[in-house]
């Protein structure tokens, strides 16, 4: 009879070791597999989150928010994300398109307080939705756009090698502007202090693609005028607020600095805290966990932010194969309102600045995502993003 008793106890419990096994495995695999694209790309620190529509089911963090101080980067760490901002522009104007204050095809000079015309094409419109695929024809041009950053040295002690390293890529902190609307009079009226030709691209608007930080933040600016809010307390409204995303913001001063990953040239050299005159297009500062949140909701089409024909909108591709526009192929990617719409299957957007490397997508079929962030420019980032894509593949 002790036979007997002891005999199912002890499958049972082979059993429960066999699955905690399993459920090890996983995680284990994924550990090992961005464990070596980490090392392999030198980065200081990284975390990466996956996700379903409403939970987390992966997180790990790798290296270090500050490595002299021994800081991990971890689910709280804050930095700027960099193009993966221009997702929120996205949400952000469906909304507004919601509120009825214009239409993607709504001509800009009809919201701007001042004309905009391309000299390459006098007798052209240029529509928001153009502004959002990246054919107005407004283009950045690097002898203004690269000085539209604002540089804190004194918030923050930072290496001198990074700063000259800025000014040779171009980088400054020249421009005086404080506002969108100062930054884009100057750039687009004829009679603003930055105004030239190199601002526009040849062509019709619609005609040719050149991807633009500058006609991406001119959306931001457009539901500014339309709203009477910042686009900073726009987007906090109907976006952070609502999501619970309580440790991001806009700005420095938006974020607690304790929490701030120092941005990093190398293993030894390290960026001074900055912001974005043009803070739309890719300055958003927040964690992995509060920008899990906003995973999550757009991959559940969560109805506090937008509704559902709002999504359809959003991710419905812009460019027909038939008829792309010029400079683009659409091999590896077709347009949505922002989004990248990637032939992978998945949803998402990259994002790079001094010191940023970010990336941020769900695969629609699956309700799976990922993210991840990482203190450091990572000219590659495949290594990583096939990991993810992969896993958020599996049913």
């Amino acid at each position: 009879m002790k036979i007997k008793k002891i005999i199912p106890y002890a499958i049972l419990i082979s059993l429960i070791c066999v699955s905690m096994a399993k459920a090890q495995t996983k995680p284990d695999s994924l550990n090992n597999k961005l464990q070596q694209a980490f090392t392999q790309d030198s980065l200081p620190g990284m975390y990466v989150i996956m996700t379903d529509a409403h939970h987390i089911t992966y997180e790990h963090g790798f290296g270090y928010a500050d490595i002299a101080n021994n800081i991990p980067y971890s689910a709280a760490t804050i930095q700027n994300i960099g193009s993966v901002s221009k997702t929120v522009i996205a949400v952000a104007l469906m909304k507004a398109i919601e509120l009825k204050y214009f239409a993607l095809e709504t001509d800009i000079n009809d919201i701007l307080p001042f004309k905009v015309v391309n000299p390459h094409d006098p007798n052209g419109k240029i529509t928001i939705r153009q502004l959002t695929d990246h054919t107005s024809g407004i283009v950045d041009n690097p002898e203004i756009y690269h000085y539209s950053y604002h540089f804190y040295p004194k918030l923050r002690a930072y290496d001198s090698t990074s700063l000259i390293v800025l000014n040779k890529m171009g980088f400054g902190d020249k421009l005086k502007d404080t506002s969108l609307t100062q930054f884009f009079y100057n750039y687009l009226s004829p009679q603003g202090q930055y105004y030239s030709k190199a601002n526009f691209g040849d062509g019709e608007a619609g005609s040719t693609s050149s991807y633009s930080n500058i006609g991406s933040a001119l959306v931001a600016y457009l539901i500014e005028i339309k709203s009477h809010l910042s686009y900073a307390d726009f987007t906090r409204k109907y976006i952070l607020k609502p999501l619970r995303m309580d440790h991001s913001g806009w700005h420095i001063a938006d974020v607690n600095l304790k929490d701030h990953a120092k941005l990093y040239l190398d293993q030894k050299s390290w960026f001074p805290l900055y912001d974005l005159v043009t803070y739309p297009d890719g300055g958003l500062k927040t964690s992995a966990a509060d920008l899990s949140r906003y995973l999550m909701a757009i991959s559940r089409h969560d109805k506090k932010l937008l509704t559902e024909a709002s999504y359809r909108a959003m991710f419905t591709p812009q460019f027909s194969n038939e008829h792309p526009p010029k400079n683009i192929s659409l091999t590896y990617r077709n347009k949505g309102i922002f989004w990248n719409l990637y032939t992978n299957g998945t949803i998402g957007h990259d994002g790079d600045d001094p010191g940023v490397g970010t990336y941020l997508f769900f695969n629609p079929a699956t309700g799976k995502g990922g993210l991840f962030l990482c203190n450091k420019y990572l000219p590659n980032k495949q290594a990583i993003v096939d990991v993810l894509v992969k896993e958020a593949a599996k049913k």
